[in-house]
């Protein structure tokens, strides 16, 4: 399929780099260090060649988030949103941007995300899990209420929050304790979104702003699958939800929860996630540099679906999203 548009594609700028160092084998390091900080030259390349017109990119991770001084979390973030914002006004047809926040400060975030949007034309903000806030070792969540204020600026701006995965700190992460391959994308990046996901369910986030939408890559973080099981719960019991929120977690995925197929080029997957929130909230990704352009497309091209909903997930539906013209 020509023309698709892509959503979890990122780059870094020298200050986040080696972030991300460490999830791959080392000898993959220039390789990869050389796809993140490329944008201009092999990215639009493999574009060309997979039927890619446009990617939304977005910085690294942990990046801003691991950055527990405020305003070193604002620097970083507001000298990435400039450099993205140059090749995206150098290349309008093949980029558009995703803001990084510097969560670890409300006011700062406000600002930063008002600029991006209002100023440099951005689409939405791609933020990578919690914050890390005054001190390494905390971890903050953004269903807590002295976030409130950032969504509501999220909702009147009118543009989706990708909420990106990163690894639990380590005084966190007792349970991967003498099993360090269960972290990053084999499992802990899952687990760690999907608790966060349903966090920002259960908070009653969305009765307050119902029109705010989400956006999970990987196939929904496994969120499709189990959502129906965090509903039911030992249904005979005829207990009521014990959390704030007024209606159902499949509800809420369904109304405002996008999923992208990035870094999960599985049929069987792409198909229980249209069956539990519908093709018209499935978005074609791949999760350059971290997978293979070639990878998802080839995949995403072929795979047993319809034309109209292959058309809809490559292309169709980031174009309403993100109000996007091409």
């Amino acid at each position: 399929m020509e023309g698709k548009i892509a959503l979890e594609e990122h780059y870094a700028i020298e200050d986040t780099l080696m972030d991300s160092a460490g999830y791959l084998p080392e000898h993959t390091w220039a390789e990869l260090s050389a796809r993140v900080l490329d944008i201009e030259g092999r990215r639009i390349e493999e574009m060309d060649r997979n039927g890619v017109e446009l990617m939304i990119l977005s910085l690294n991770a942990p990046a801003v988030q691991a950055i527990p001084d405020r305003r070193r979390a604002n620097e970083v973030a507001r000298k990435s949103n400039d450099v993205l914002a140059e090749w995206v006004e150098r290349h309008p047809g093949r980029f558009r941007g995703f803001a990084a926040l510097p969560l670890q400060d409300v006011d700062m975030a406000c600002a930063e995300m008002q600029r991006c949007v209002n100023d440099l034309g951005f689409v939405g903000a791609l933020v990578n899990g919690f914050s890390q806030i005054d001190e390494p070792d905390t971890a903050y969540y953004y269903d807590l209420p002295q976030f409130r204020p950032f969504w509501q600026v999220m909702a009147e701006l009118e543009v989706p929050f990708y909420l990106h995965p990163r690894n639990p700190l380590p005084s966190m992460a007792q349970i991967y304790d003498g099993h360090p391959w269960l972290m990053g994308p084999t499992w802990a990046f899952g687990q760690e979104t999907a608790v966060h996901a349903l966090r920002l369910m259960a908070c009653g986030l969305f009765d307050e702003h119902p029109d705010l939408q989400i956006v999970l890559g990987h196939m929904g973080e496994g969120l499709p699958f189990s959502i129906w099981r965090c509903d039911n719960r030992n249904a005979w019991t005829e207990a009521p939800p014990a959390y704030p929120a007024k209606r159902t977690f499949s509800e809420y995925l369904q109304e405002n929860f996008y999923i992208t197929t990035s870094g999960n080029f599985r049929t069987q997957a792409l198909i229980n996630a249209m069956l539990e929130v519908g093709a018209d909230r499935i978005l074609f990704s791949a999760d350059w540099p971290f997978e293979n352009i070639d990878h998802a497309a080839i995949w995403f091209d072929s795979c047993t679906i319809s034309e109209a909903d292959r058309r809809k997930i490559g292309r169709l539906n980031s174009l309403e999203l993100f109000g996007i013209e091409l």
